[in-house]
């Protein structure tokens, strides 16, 4: 009896040890399994990657034509190399290295474009994965590193404040066009924040609209972006913005070039920009006539208003050329985010420099030539010699607010206009 008892003991011992590793086989080969659905490093085959991307665009036969790359890469490939190799001799990242066992990494075309085309098109990091063959982290590093190298190494040639000769052009376009003394068009762009912190989104939302953040900027005819201001939440509106930005600190701190332009007989000192009617009566803004009374200020109206759209131009070619700064800012980091738009900037105005003699409109030979008539001038000296004390800084301040300065350069430049386009039918 004793002996059964133990036998069937063993018996049950021996099936339960059984079904004991049977269940632990079983769920090592589900964890395996799971582990092998999430592994962390897929094989994409980059050389392939990189041999397409070649032979597509950039080799002596590409497949597809130069137009299509334009609209693309939104820029002509002598652009694009330009950027590159800048990049590629400057920033390790950008630079193609072996890895342990020596084959190689992306090379500097792939990473470039694929910072590039989520620019341009405003896609999710991992949306370039299957052509460019490299993961969704390295795609968001390579716009990291693409944004601060992009500004870094082109931002002070392309995002820059006018220098004399630029100055110059500006002042004789705007007499051209009928407004001496005019280096452009002021106005600001909201950029809605869709990842906005929570805690954050009653200061940046305005009423009952979405997360917004202000970018300031003065354009001109060609639609190169003079300065940009970027970071002010959407709550304020374009005078708060003003009250912030560094747009006339040159003129008060006494760098900038010194102007001089006559308009109806009356000579000024101080360049000003066109705005919409929001802006302050100050010397060095000009807003249009909200309800013109007589044909004098009607057509000055008309101009006017015509020629301010040269910043709402700039930002609709800005969005239009990168989809990122037209879609909802998906990124969390607001520093990431200014990156971006300068970015965006600062390869706008790449193009616009690449670009601009196929569409400039105004001819200004003639002033070059050194015709009588042109009525500004610009100091080819910048003004060191003006003291940046507080005094001096307080009589700029009081002279660019001038309200009687406004007014009285406001008619001078409704008889302007009157006596160079008053029997124009085409303006």
């Amino acid at each position: 009896m004793a002996d059964e008892v133990d036998r069937r003991l063993n018996a049950a011992l021996d099936e339960a040890i059984d079904e004991y590793f049977e269940d632990s086989y079983n769920n090592i080969l589900e964890n395996q399994t799971k582990k092998q659905k999430k592994r962390a490093y897929v094989e994409r085959n980059r050389e392939d990657g990189h041999n397409r991307l070649w032979k597509d665009y950039f080799c002596d036969d590409p497949t597809f034509p130069a137009h299509l790359f334009r609209r693309r890469f939104r820029m002509n490939k002598e652009v694009f190399m330009r950027i590159v190799d800048r990049l590629s001799e400057n920033i390790p990242f950008f630079q193609q290295k072996r890895d342990a066992v020596g084959r190689l990494g992306l090379s500097p075309l792939q990473k470039c474009t694929a910072a590039l085309r989520m620019l341009a098109y405003g896609c999710a990091a991992d949306a370039v994965d299957e052509y460019l063959r490299l993961g969704e982290s390295t795609a968001l590093s390579c716009l990291s590193n693409f944004t601060e190298g992009v500004i870094d190494w082109f931002g002070p040639e392309y995002l820059r404040r006018p220098t004399p000769d630029d100055l110059q052009r500006l002042l004789d376009i705007g007499e051209i066009r009928g407004f001496p003394g005019m280096i452009g068009s002021i106005d600001c762009m909201h950029w809605e924040w869709k990842s906005c912190p929570t805690a954050w989104k009653g200061q940046y939302t305005r009423g009952s609209g979405k997360p917004t953040i202000v970018l300031e900027a003065v354009a001109s005819q060609d639609l190169w972006i003079w300065h940009a201001f970027f970071g002010p939440p959407g709550t304020l509106n374009d005078i708060n913005v003003l009250d912030r930005s560094p747009v006339f600190d040159d003129i008060l701190q006494g760098r900038a070039p010194r102007v001089q332009y006559v308009v109806n007989g009356h000579q000024y000192d101080l360049a000003y920009y066109l705005t919409d009617g929001i802006y302050p009566k100050w010397s060095t803004f000009i807003e249009s006539i909200s309800l013109p009374q007589g044909p004098k200020a009607e057509l000055f109206a008309k101009v006017q208003e015509a020629t301010r759209k040269d910043v709402e131009r700039a930002f609709g070619v800005l969005q239009a050329r990168f989809a990122i700064v037209k879609n909802p800012a998906i990124l969390w980091d607001k520093k990431q985010i200014g990156m971006v738009m300068r970015t965006c900037i600062i390869l706008h105005n790449m193009i616009v420099e690449n670009e601009r003699d196929g569409y400039t409109q105004f001819d200004t030979s003639a002033f070059e030539e050194g015709d009588s008539s042109r009525s500004s001038q610009v100091d080819m000296s910048y003004s060191t010699d003006m003291p940046s004390n507080l005094g001096n800084m307080l009589g700029v301040r009081s002279h660019v607010h001038d309200r009687r300065t406004h007014e009285q350069l406001k008619n001078d430049l409704i008889h302007n206009i009157w006596n160079k386009f008053g029997n124009d039918e085409d303006v």
